[in-house]
């Protein structure tokens, strides 16, 4: 009985000396400013996110959490919005439940802001096409709002010839629109002049007086929000996403969104973002002041590089935005807008469709898929081209391997038992 009483308090002993070690780890690390999710490559988020039901592998579950964002140290309030729109447009402090619901208190009316008269907002167009979704006899099914920079000219050629060429799908109809900021300085002076000139040739350029930023990215979304809300209202879809990204718009418009079918109401969807907290680390490029967003968790909300909503949701999530105080993480503040809507994100059909990284190409995987991230424009010339001309037996060539390989597997095995 003593052995064992011996035996029993030298396990009490090491069991309370590992916790001690690990209680003294954990202080180490919370003095040192390193989250303890560092592991994970996640963005956004104080917690480990949950991926939404979808079967994904464990490799793919992994890499889904990389964004390749420009770099930014830390939040500074918008030079270009006015002091009328921050004492006037605040957000609301309420409580964001893990369900992704915002509750709030404002002197207006949800009906009323749903209802209001929409105008141009707060920063004067510089280009504008307000007749591009009148020029065809009916509406566009589909409208792409390319968020890009002046510089990026390359880019938007490639997307001209590719994925945003509106001449492939004729029978369905879309429009492709390029949503930038304005430059400063002189070196903005010679890319505004270019930028004018390429909008001639092209007629697909939108463009407002503000600073172009990672900063304002969410007000460069709402101007192509408004954009459709005021001037193609009849539009059955939106898809907003960047000049880097690969869109296999075939797959969005016949597979996803199907033209065939009644379009749909209040439907918003992408790569879901589910239970993300505000990074409150002040040296994170993601940092989010406590002060601009006190709650605990984000709504539900989809990566900012590809998301696709019907066109009724423009006007509203454009009216609602003008009652809640905006915040530099666009796809972050698209998503407390749906959940001041009450409207939760859909998830895509699975969880392979919406990429917000950079998946190996393959035209087996491209033909299924409908976006991939992190594309440079002679590689999105080099990999749609290839695409387009093996779409029709894209995945032949896969499974031709794959039988190869399995057989091999199979003599192998027969070869050693003999």
């Amino acid at each position: 009985m003593q052995w064992r009483r011996r035996h029993c308090c030298t396990h009490t002993a090491k069991l309370l000396y590992l916790l001690s070690l690990l209680g003294f780890l954990v202080f180490l690390v919370h003095r040192s400013g390193i989250p303890w999710w560092r592991g994970y490559p996640v963005v956004y988020g104080g917690t480990v996110p949950h991926l939404a039901s979808n079967k994904w592998n464990a490799s793919a579950a992994h890499r889904a959490w990389r964004f390749v964002i420009v770099p930014q140290t830390t939040f500074k309030a918008d030079a270009n919005i006015s002091s009328s729109e921050r004492n006037g447009v605040s957000f609301h402090r309420g409580n964001i439940s893990i369900e992704g619901k915002l509750t709030a208190d404002t002197s207006q009316s949800h009906g009323g802001v749903l209802n209001a008269s929409l105008t141009h907002g707060p920063f004067p167009y510089i280009i504008n096409k307000p007749q591009k979704c009148t020029e065809n006899r009916l509406p566009p099914f589909l409208v792409l709002l390319i968020s890009t920079e002046a510089r990026q000219v390359e880019a938007r050629n490639a997307i001209r010839q590719t994925w945003g060429n509106e001449s492939v799908f004729p029978s369905v109809g879309f429009i492709r629109l390029f949503l930038l900021g304005k430059k400063e300085g002189e070196l903005g002076l010679l890319q505004q002049r270019m930028v004018e000139a390429e909008s001639r040739r092209h007629h697909d350029i939108i463009q407002q007086d503000f600073l172009d930023s990672y900063q304002n990215l969410t007000i460069k979304t709402l101007m192509g929000m408004n954009w459709v809300a005021m001037h193609c209202p009849e539009a059955s879809y939106v898809m907003k996403t960047d000049s880097d990204m690969f869109v296999n718009t075939e797959y969005l418009i016949y597979k996803l969104l199907r033209p065939d079918q009644k379009p749909r109401k209040n439907y918003f969807t992408g790569n879901n973002m589910r239970g993300f907290a505000p990074n409150r680390n002040e040296n994170s490029k993601w940092y989010m002041p406590p002060e601009l967003y006190p709650g605990d968790k984000y709504p539900t909300f989809c990566s900012g590089t590809g998301y696709v909503f019907s066109g009724d949701l423009a006007g509203k999530i454009y009216r609602t935005s003008l009652r809640i105080r905006r915040l530099h993480l666009e796809d972050v503040y698209v998503g407390i807008c749906l959940a001041e809507l009450q409207i939760e994100p859909t998830p895509p059909p699975n969880g392979f469709l919406f990429n917000h990284w950079r998946v190996s190409y393959s035209s087996c995987k491209y033909s299924h898929l409908i976006t991939s991230h992190g594309f440079h424009p002679n590689e999105l010339l080099k990999y749609w081209h290839h695409l387009q001309s093996n779409k029709h037996n894209a995945c032949i060539n896969t499974f031709k391997d794959r039988a190869g390989r399995a057989h091999s597997r199979l003599r192998d095995k027969q070869l050693l038992k003999h």
